[in-house]
């Protein structure tokens, strides 16, 4: 998700370096996403699970997000009980915390048109998908048309089959890739499809419609 948002950033004059990112749940996409973020330079204010979000103006602690996710099996409510500087807001999503960049990665439809407008009006720069069909149709077409760069689950969030391929090619191969390596050419699977996208929007009249170039190429 992030080395794919990462291309499209840089293919729009920017990067993640210093940009405030929120990011909806705390399972295995959103940990990891946050962590990329966080190295490629961005602060991540916001994770969630299905009660509620926590905002941390500081940057989200993602070691203690493990800790309570991954160890203690536990509720992202009890974040704000190490760090007082967090709150938590429950039943809600965290689309209304002002940001530069979204990644929804929680669930189906947690971004709907509301979010989007709240989004739009903090001045969002891009919604970079890593959940399965996290932006309802509504919401798509409202960021797109204020000029919000979105890129659809499809292409956003495919490192994660892509990472099952890599892994059958080592068993294929009888090899074992360090983490490096295997970030590396999962970094070089993203770009390329990030730029397989770009390509075919503007080969097809649609330039920087990243949907357009997303269903074209994989069509």
């Amino acid at each position: 998700l992030c080395d794919f948002t990462q291309a499209l950033l840089k293919e729009n004059g920017t990067s993640f370096e210093g940009k405030t990112v929120t990011i909806s749940g705390s399972g295995n996409v959103a940990i990891y996403a946050c962590e990329k973020a966080t190295q490629l330079g961005a602060k991540v204010v916001t994770m969630s699970d299905s009660n509620g979000f926590v905002y941390d103006p500081e940057g989200i602690d993602l070691d203690l997000v493990k800790d309570i996710k991954e160890v203690r099996r536990g509720r992202i409510k009890e974040y704000v009980e190490k760090r007082p500087n967090a709150t938590y807001t429950p039943n809600a999503r965290p689309w209304t915390v002002a940001c530069d960049i979204a990644l929804p990665c929680a669930t189906q439809n947690e971004l709907d048109l509301e979010d989007a407008k709240a989004l739009v009006a903090n001045k969002v720069f891009a919604v970079c998908e890593g959940a399965n069909m996290p932006t309802t149709p509504e919401a798509i077409h409202y960021l797109m048309k204020n000029g919000v760069f979105y890129a659809p689950g499809k292409a956003s969030n495919a490192g994660g089959v892509a990472c099952s391929g890599l892994e059958m090619s080592q068993n294929a191969q009888h090899l074992s890739w360090t983490a490096e390596e295997v970030d590396q050419k999962l970094e070089n699977i993203m770009v390329n499809i990030f730029e397989t996208c770009r390509d075919t929007a503007k080969e097809y009249g649609h330039e920087k419609d990243y949907v357009v170039g997303a269903n074209i190429a994989a069509f």
